[in-house]
């Protein structure tokens, strides 16, 4: 799609073939250095720290080709060897590591010159649940910290949960750039609540269709106690729901369970592209 195409070129490994692009405002072509300065970049598929050093081995390295004073850089390496809770194993060899610990060596790697700008290519990929759950709680202190962070990343469902803004590059191109709500709403598809309810007198579908924002009205008898079960369709499942629950009840319906199922990125992904997601 391009996803790693374009950090590599924001991060200055490659040379846009057309186009440009600004890092706090220096030129990735024309300011590279620069530009270098303001970034810390973990890649995906790429052994961006030395396996057979240590953790801490590691971060001296880089600190050292960073520039960074050797007093400043053992605090700064102590602080984030803590943070990162790679503190009791600093010393062992990175190859040694999980998955999780290194791809987290690597994120401190890129935070020792306390950068603004942080480029993280797909960090997750290939983290076990529990791993990549930890490193997303990293992420959210970063950006609540300050940062600004570029994330590529295939699982619609952390580009949600991270996201301020979501970009869906599709063959090279942005096709689609806005906040994670605005963009579930820009494909136009319906909220679906999904109501249990005892008691329900079947006359009151025709009723339940003419209310304002739904479409469309399904129900199924459930064999048991006149209960049915009742697929609303509407635009705005929020406003919908009194609205919903004093109708239903002015005939005796008792709701005893319910449901919202709304729009997800992969919907909006599927709607713009009409394909599957893909790597």
């Amino acid at each position: 799609a391009g996803k790693t195409t374009t950090i590599k070129m924001i991060c200055t490994l490659l040379e846009p073939t057309s186009g440009g692009a600004t890092v706090c405002g220096y030129d990735v072509q024309n300011a590279a250095d620069q530009v270098r300065r303001q970034l810390g970049a973990v890649l995906t598929g790429e052994r961006s720290v030395y396996w057979k050093l240590t953790g801490r081995e590691n971060l001296h390295y880089f600190a050292a080709l960073n520039h960074i004073p050797s007093a400043t850089a053992n605090a700064r390496i102590n602080e984030l060897l803590e943070r990162l809770e790679l503190s009791k194993r600093a010393d062992e060899l990175v190859e040694k590591y999980s998955s999780g610990m290194k791809q987290r060596v690597a994120i401190a790697k890129a935070l020792l010159a306390k950068p603004p700008v942080i480029l993280l290519d797909e960090p997750t990929i290939g983290l076990d649940p529990q791993a990549a759950r930890n490193l997303r709680e990293i992420i959210l202190e970063l950006k609540a910290e300050g940062h600004t962070i570029l994330l590529t990343t295939h699982y619609m469902e952390e580009a949600d949960q991270l996201s301020d803004r979501i970009g869906i590059i599709d063959g090279g191109k942005i096709i689609a750039l806005d906040t994670s709500t605005a963009l579930k709403a820009s494909i136009n598809q319906l909220d679906v609540m999904q109501l249990e309810v005892a008691n329900f007198d079947p006359g009151l579908t025709d009723q339940l269709t003419t209310l304002p924002t739904v479409t469309n009205v399904a129900t199924r008898y459930l064999n048991t106690d006149s209960a049915y079960s009742l697929a609303v369709h509407t635009t705005d499942s929020r406003g919908m729901l009194p609205i919903l629950i004093e109708t239903i009840g002015t005939k005796a319906g008792q709701i005893r369970h319910m449901q919202i199922a709304q729009p997800t990125l992969e919907d909006v992904f599927i709607a713009l592209t009409g394909k599957q997601l893909r790597e």
